[in-house]
């Protein structure tokens, strides 16, 4: 049984640098797993620095949730734990050997394992990190029972790794994840595709089909569950996107944390776009090496799409939840006319440049705000790229000014951050829209306990 959502509204950023379909294998020495990227969590260490790990050794816990755990991707040792500011702790960094020795967990079929043993599974291994809530867009809450469960097969950020492409040579261990996660709720597990796959994951059984269609954001999980199943208030769903199925897929099939990832290294700086095999949490330098465009503009490298991720360092590691890296110009460097010049190569939504008369076009944009942070104005402008029955504005205000019933009337259960990216991006008040639903999150959290 499928079922369609077709969007109109949204926005397509068509950039240069699309991955190709060709696969390479790296590997890093030092990999890393982030508490940061993991909002809300209060991280408790488990091992100390020189222990010698495995592939799914537990590195630390949820404070006040221990039973979630969070396990180091390859084996060797924990070489050093980096804090920060009031000893904040930052990142978990791994040596990694050349054995990659495995702790094991329960192997078996999901179909014939109990609903508690599936769920110890996946806390045990670490896997459980991949399941996020809505409300509030943070880790599962494993003593809850969710409604529904939602899965996007189906990324439609610029450049966007293709996950028709990924899952393809894994569709039956991605089926084995399906199966397990069916078997976590009394409701459905629902699976949005893109409308024209055509790789067989609109013939995965024990899930509900919903095939996509329509500009950006249509393949995020906010979406599909606003179009499919609104969230009421006290109710709560669980979203995971492909990838992440296929590790949990994994485990019940091998019995092993198996951290492997296949990204997309994208955009206008890359010499060779491509798709890399890889591990969570590998050194970004390890990916780019050698493909990098010689170029006398200074470089962004992003752990992510240009909407969503997060700015990092040759230095730095590929984000938890991050399928892709994007590099592009910084664009910190003057221009000859400026605002005077046409702009036939400018990426603008308002029609202020004239690169809308060749929208086929693959720009090569960079990181200029074209001006600094304005009043919050009504322009209606949001309302053109957010798909969803909610109203952005009003909902950003209800935040802005802490107004609780406010917040919860106007939809914010349903809702992350990166539904708000595209606001974002052409908001004319250059206001960090993603970090304000952050801070709204936060703030009925503490308010609700």
């Amino acid at each position: 049984m499928s079922k369609t959502v077709c969007t109109k509204k949204g926005l397509d950023i068509n950039l240069l640098g699309k991955a190709e379909k060709l696969v390479k294998f790296t590997s890093s020495k030092y990999y890393t797993i982030k508490p940061t990227d993991f909002p809300g969590l209060t991280p408790k260490v488990a091992l100390k620095p020189g222990s010698k790990v495995k592939a799914g050794s537990v590195l630390f816990y949820d404070k006040y949730n221990p039973e979630i755990k969070f396990t180091s991707p390859v084996s060797g040792e924990l070489s050093s734990i980096h804090r920060g500011k009031q000893r904040r702790i930052l990142e978990f960094v791994i040596e990694a050997d050349n054995d990659n020795i495995y702790e094991s967990y329960i192997k078996g079929e999901p179909n014939n394992l109990s609903r508690e043993e599936i769920k110890e599974n996946i806390l045990k291994s670490g896997c459980w990190s991949f399941i996020r809530q809505r409300p509030f867009a943070i880790i599962a809450n494993p003593t809850e029972l969710p409604r529904d469960i939602f899965v996007s097969a189906y990324d439609s950020a610029p450049l966007a790794p293709d996950f028709d492409f990924i899952v393809k040579e894994e569709l039956r261990t991605f089926q084995t994840g399906i199966n397990a996660l069916s078997k976590l709720t009394n409701g459905k597990v629902y699976l949005g595709i893109k409308s024209e796959s055509s790789v067989g994951l609109n013939n995965i059984s024990n899930a509900e089909i919903i095939k996509l269609s329509g500009p950006h954001p249509v393949g995020n999980a906010g979406v599909i569950i606003n179009k499919t199943k609104p969230i009421n208030k006290g109710e709560i769903v669980w979203t995971l996107n492909a990838a992440d199925v296929l590790i949990i897929g994994r485990l019940f099939e091998k019995g092993i944390f198996d951290a492997s990832r296949t990204i997309a290294l994208t955009g206008s700086e890359v010499s060779n776009p491509q798709y890399y095999k890889t591990l969570i949490g590998t050194g970004i330098e390890a990916i780019v090496k050698d493909n990098i465009k010689k170029s006398d503009d200074d470089l962004r490298y992003i752990s992510g799409n240009i909407l969503t991720g997060e700015q990092v360092s040759l230095k730095n590691y590929l984000g938890f939840y991050d399928n892709q890296i994007t590099v592009i110009p910084e664009g910190n460097k003057s221009e000859l006319l400026a605002w005077g010049a046409p702009g036939f190569g400018k990426f603008s939504v308002s029609r202020t440049f004239f690169s809308w008369l060749n929208p086929k076009k693959e720009l090569r944009v960079n990181t200029k705000l074209n001006g600094g942070e304005r009043p919050f104005i009504v322009t209606g402008e949001m309302e053109r790229v957010f798909p969803m029955d909610i109203y952005p504005m009003q909902l950003l205000k209800a935040i802005h000014i802490r107004d609780l019933d406010l917040m919860e009337e106007l939809g914010i259960y349903e809702i992350a951050e990166e539904d708000f990216a595209l606001c974002e991006v052409i908001s004319t008040s250059k206001i960090e829209i993603q970090k304000m639903i952050r801070d709204g999150f936060e703030f009925m959290i503490k308010e609700l306990g």
